[in-house]
C-alpha cells in the first residue's frame, strides 16, 4: 500500500475522531453519544472480554469465507460448463440474495440451532455472490483465441482449464474475493443478533439494552478494525499471487 495512500487514510481517521469530539461537547447525553476518549476507556477496561468475543465472530468469519469461496468457485465452474445448468442455477442464486439475510435469520437459526453452525451459513449467504459472480464472469470472458491455440497444442479440457481459463479468471476472481471478504461479517453479526450468547453482535445488543453505549461502540471498532485487517491481507496475498495481472 502506497505511503500516500496510509497517509491519507490516517488523516480522514483523525479529522472524523476530532469532528466526533466535537459533536460530543454540546448537550448530547453520553448513553446517546459517547465520546472517543469513553470509547477507548471502554475498549481498554474491556479490553479481554472484547478479545474473546472477536475470537467467536473471526472464526465465524473464517467459516463463512472458506466454505463461501468455495461455493462461488464451484458454482461458478459448473455454470461456465454447462449452459443447462446455468439456466438453472442463476435464477436460484439471484433469488438467494433478493431475499434478506435479517428475514432469513430467524429460520436458519431454528434449523441449525444458537450455535456456530447458523452464523457460518448466514455469512456464506452473503459471501459466495460476489464470489461466483466475479468468478463466473472472469470465465466466461477469457479470450477465445487463447482456448483455440492451447487446442492447437493438444491440449486437454483440464489443461485449458487450469492454464487458460483459471489463469486469465485470477483477477476477476481477487475482485469477488476482495468483495466477499469486506462484506463477510455481515452474515455472522445478523447471527449473533438473532440469537447468540457469544460474538461482537452479541456484545453489541447486550450493550444496547443496558445503555452502555461507549462499550457498543468499542465493541463496534473492533470488528471494523479486524474487517480491515482482513481485507489488507487479503489485498496483500492477492498482489503477491496474482502480481502479473495490471489490475493487481
Amino acid at each position: 500500500m502506497k505511503a500516500a495512500t496510509i497517509r491519507r487514510g490516517v488523516t480522514v481517521f483523525f479529522g472524523l475522531m476530532a469532528l466526533w469530539q466535537l459533536a460530543t461537547l454540546g448537550n448530547v447525553p453520553a448513553f446517546l453519544l459517547p465520546s472517543p476518549f469513553a470509547v477507548a476507556a471502554a475498549m481498554l477496561d474491556n479490553a479481554g472480554y472484547l478479545a474473546y468475543h472477536m475470537l467467536i465472530t473471526a472464526t465465524e468469519i473464517a467459516g463463512g469465507l472458506i466454505a463461501g469461496v468455495l461455493l462461488g468457485a464451484l458454482l461458478a465452474l459448473l455454470m461456465i460448463f454447462s449452459p443447462g445448468l446455468q439456466r438453472w442455477l442463476m435464477p436460484l442464486i439471484l433469488t438467494s440474495q433478493a431475499i434478506p439475510v435479517f428475514a432469513l435469520a430467524p429460520l436458519l437459526v431454528l434449523w441449525f440451532g444458537f450455535g456456530i453452525s447458523a452464523k457460518i451459513v448466514m455469512a456464506v449467504l452473503v459471501i459466495f455472490f460476489p464470489v461466483a459472480s466475479a468468478f463466473f464472469d472472469g470465465l466466461r470472458r477469457v479470450e477465445q483465441d487463447y482456448l483455440d491455440l492451447a487446442r492447437t497444442m493438444g491440449a486437454s479440457s483440464a489443461s485449458q482449464l487450469r492454464y487458460v481459463r483459471l489463469m486469465a479468471a485470477l483477477p476477476a476472481f481477487g475482485s469477488g474475493l476482495r468483495m466477499a471478504v469486506a462484506v463477510a461479517p455481515i452474515g455472522a453479526i445478523i447471527g449473533e443478533w438473532v440469537g447468540s450468547a457469544e460474538g461482537l453482535g452479541f456484545v453489541m445488543l447486550n450493550a444496547n439494552a443496558r445503555m452502555q453505549s461507549d462499550l457498543c461502540f468499542a465493541a463496534l471498532f473492533v470488528l471494523v478494525a479486524m474487517t480491515i485487517a482482513l481485507w489488507l491481507s487479503t489485498d496483500i496475498l492477492l498482489r503477491c499471487l496474482i502480481r502479473w495481472s495490471p489490475e493487481h
